[in-house]
């Protein structure tokens, strides 16, 4: 799967606020993710987050020129 920052993904597991849909706000070797729910924000190594990812929910846009 390929990721970018501003997609929106769903998890496995929800998050303790009922939420299981995350923002992506960074990516590379680590990947920096914010609740929909709440805001929180968790930092995940690559390897852990591409094994808890369902689906990608929306995608984010491309720039506009």
């Amino acid at each position: 799967m390929q990721f970018s920052v501003g997609d929106v993904v769903q998890m496995k597991k929800a998050h303790p606020c009922g939420s299981n849909q995350w923002e992506i706000l960074r990516t590379g070797i680590d990947f920096r993710i914010k609740c929909c729910g709440c805001g929180h924000m968790v930092m995940l190594p690559r390897v852990k987050f591409e094994k808890n990812v369902k689906k990608i929910i929306s995608q984010a846009q491309p720039p506009q020129e």
